[in-house]
């Protein structure tokens, strides 16, 4: 399958890996590309430029398929050193980044000067046309059923896809709610030119996080995911358990009068306890309302295989028929 997101990124398949904390490792990101989508290792989850560099370097001895990095720029007074990240993304001969959060505008010089195409990712038309004007080179557009931050919109993808359809030049991605097959050929008809996938690519044999983190996700329906920190519009949607049960309290209780203060030890620094270690209950962990979709843990062969079949088969067969 060719489209413009298959020539941007000189790819197999219009299947991207998001970039997700603790998960998008070298072993995922790898196992992606080779199987012929554009895998993502996650640059904030590496501590140190040094140590970016270092997981760039594994990625490239596992494979000789083009992979990108994430950067995501976050909100906060002491931010991370962001030109030693990109610096480690340059000199690792690393073509593609992935950026999310805040606007990348004052480091796209820097990429573009290097030849790195960007994509970044939005929850909102008018963020996808900035995107546009400040030169990416394509948009993720996150729906609201993603994992993760949804934005304080709340527009689904039936809306938003199209949507950003009749406004962008540059080509785009659906992103949240991307499971299978239906989904890849739904979002090429809604405008879309491929997929971004993060809660599936969790639940594969290569991810490099704990059996009970896969587990957890076969086992949940659509039903499951909550929404929290909405009152300190950073709304992240995570799969329940009992630390987001307590976040939900503190809200309910609290009120407008909330403060992250109040939340932290739900929802920070948790994540190498819930990937690595398995521990379900500690704390809050991004997970889309696809997590209803998924019922197996393939390796990513098989899943990018089997969704590339099944497209062709739904284009060809069901979607022909009706004609």
């Amino acid at each position: 399958m060719k489209t413009r997101i298959t020539e941007l990124f000189g790819i197999q398949h219009p299947i991207i890996q998001g970039g997700m904390h603790f998960v998008g490792l070298a072993d995922l990101a790898a196992a992606v590309s080779n199987a012929g989508g554009l895998g993502t290792i996650t640059g904030l989850t590496q501590r140190t430029p040094a140590d970016l560099a270092n997981e760039i370097a594994r990625c490239h001895d596992m494979t000789d398929k083009p992979f990108a990095v994430n950067l995501t720029f976050l909100p906060t007074v002491n931010a991370p050193d962001y030109p030693g990240y990109i610096k480690a993304i340059i000199e690792g001969g690393v073509k593609f980044v992935e950026t999310a959060g805040r606007s990348p505008e004052q480091y796209m010089p820097a990429l573009k000067d290097a030849g790195i195409k960007v994509i970044h990712k939005c929850t909102s038309v008018r963020h996808s046309l900035k995107a546009q004007a400040i030169g990416c080179d394509a948009v993720s557009v996150d729906g609201f059923e993603c994992g993760g931050h949804p934005g304080e919109d709340d527009i689904p993808n039936m809306i938003l896809l199209p949507r950003a359809a009749e406004e962008l030049e540059i080509p785009f991605v659906a992103s949240g709610g991307m499971a299978d097959a239906r989904s890849l050929v739904a979002a090429l008809a809604l405008g879309a030119e491929g997929m971004n996938m993060g809660t599936r690519f969790i639940a594969t044999q290569e991810a490099p996080v704990h059996d009970n983190v896969k587990q957890a996700i076969v086992a949940a329906s659509e039903l499951d995911t909550r929404l929290v920190m909405r009152p300190l519009r950073n709304t992240e949607r995570v799969l329940n358990n009992a630390a987001v049960e307590r976040i939900i309290e503190k809200e309910k209780r609290l009120g407008k009068d909330l403060q992250f203060s109040d939340i932290i030890d739900e929802v920070a620094g948790v994540y190498p306890r819930i990937m690595q270690e398995g521990d379900m209950e500690i704390g809050a962990w991004s997970c889309g309302m696809v997590a209803g979709l998924i019922h197996d843990v393939p390796t990513c062969e098989q899943l990018i295989s089997g969704i590339m079949r099944d497209a062709d088969d739904l284009i060809r067969q069901r979607l022909a028929g009706f004609l």
